[in-house]
């Protein structure tokens, strides 16, 4: 037989259903907010990092513009008011200049390491010479690039070559979208042409008399000049975009630790230092190594092997069309502090080539820093300048 209840102990229960219900429904609810306050923390601290993270890639973009301003002038200082015998070597600076970024670079690699070069050495180099090897291919369209010019100066006025040579930016713009699929819209197509022509007419504007009379004798061939700065900008865009790439690796299956960004600067300063021996860095100029190597000789290599660290930096922290616009804009201040410390006159050409850079480089980065969208998931982005 079942015992029946009693209405007060089935009211009890009944209270009892009540209260369990009530205390489930309050469980869920505090649950379900602390869901939404971790969602709306996680965006927020997303948020920090996308904005620390483009401070940052402007930080780098900044420190290029000056960087290479001031090799510029120094560069220039270095040059003029000398006596030829008094002159250092150009090949014996780009020599050196690489020998400095490869020790700078390893001290880099050493502090990431946390002082273990040896072992990032053994696991990246020794243990995958191949993986080592691809930075080669940079370094060698390095040295394509830099003997076509010759080749393109040799048999173009300037005002051609200089025009010609400035579709080097559009050309890796264009390598990025095959290479690493990126996307640019038409205002930005057009920002990326409108800067190249800004840089001709800076750079057209400092000729000087003496020039025009020169190019007036040259004994020219158009085509074959062209043909030369258009290899000649196709593989400064291979070159740069390839290390961009080797850097990121977008959508890549690592194997093992991947290597630091110091690490990749090694290997191809390292490459770089092979080619410039054999590219000049040996031949027998009747003048010591370091001859006519005063301080600003010795700034203005720090200034070049510096430079070589900072662009590896933008490159992975940003990419290469960034890069680009921050060379136009360090073409315009290089131009007006040469009119302030060398007296350079500075005439119409400047003002209107200067203002289409910068007017391009705004119109092509506004909002900062979307300048363009990418398709790669996989791409790398860092939270510090040396990562361990």
């Amino acid at each position: 037989m079942h015992s029946r209840r009693s209405p007060k102990e089935r009211t009890g229960m009944s209270e009892a259903t009540k209260d369990s219900e009530t205390q489930s429904l309050k469980d869920v609810e505090e649950a379900t907010n602390k869901s939404t306050e971790s969602r709306k923390v996680a965006h927020a601290h997303a948020g920090d990092n996308n904005s620390g993270m483009a401070s940052f890639k402007l930080l780098l973009l900044v420190l290029m513009v000056l960087q290479n301003s001031f090799t510029v002038l120094v560069g220039r200082f270095t040059r003029s008011g000398r006596a030829e015998e008094d002159m250092y070597e150009v090949s014996h600076l780009i020599l050196i200049c690489e020998a400095v970024k490869f020790i700078l670079s390893c001290c880099l690699e050493m502090y990431g390491t946390n002082g273990k070069l040896v072992e990032s050495v053994q696991t990246h180099v020794l243990s995958r010479p191949l993986d080592a090897l691809k930075i080669s291919v940079p370094a060698l369209l390095y040295l394509v690039q830099n003997t076509l010019l010759y080749v393109a100066l040799s048999n173009l006025t300037a005002p051609v070559f200089q025009v010609a040579y400035q579709c080097k930016l559009v050309t890796t713009a264009v390598v990025s979208v095959i290479l690493l699929q990126r996307v640019y819209n038409t205002r930005q197509w057009i920002s990326l042409v409108g800067i190249s022509f800004g840089v001709a007419i800076v750079v057209l504007g400092e000729r000087k008399a003496e020039d025009e009379a020169k190019d007036a004798q040259k004994d020219v061939d158009l085509g074959v000049g062209l043909v030369a700065v258009s290899i000649a900008c196709f593989s400064s865009a291979m070159a740069g975009v390839y290390f961009e790439k080797v850097l990121k690796k977008p959508g890549e299956e690592q194997k093992g630790p991947s290597a630091s960004v110091w690490m990749r600067n090694m290997q191809l300063a390292f490459f770089s230092v092979v080619i410039a021996l054999f590219q000049g860095g040996l031949k027998d100029t009747g003048k010591s190594y370091l001859h006519g190597f005063d301080m600003w000789v010795w700034i203005l290599v720090g200034l070049q092997s510096g430079g070589g660290l900072l662009v590896a930096a933008v490159i992975k922290y940003a990419d290469n069309v960034l890069k680009g616009l921050a060379t136009g804009v360090s073409v315009v201040l290089s131009s007006a502090l040469s009119m302030v410390f060398f007296a350079t006159p500075l005439g119409p050409k400047f003002v209107v080539g200067g203002s289409l850079i910068l007017t391009a480089v705004w119109f092509f980065s506004n909002p900062l820093p979307a300048a363009c969208t990418y398709k790669i998931k996989a791409e790398t982005e860092a939270n510090s300048l040396l990562p361990k």
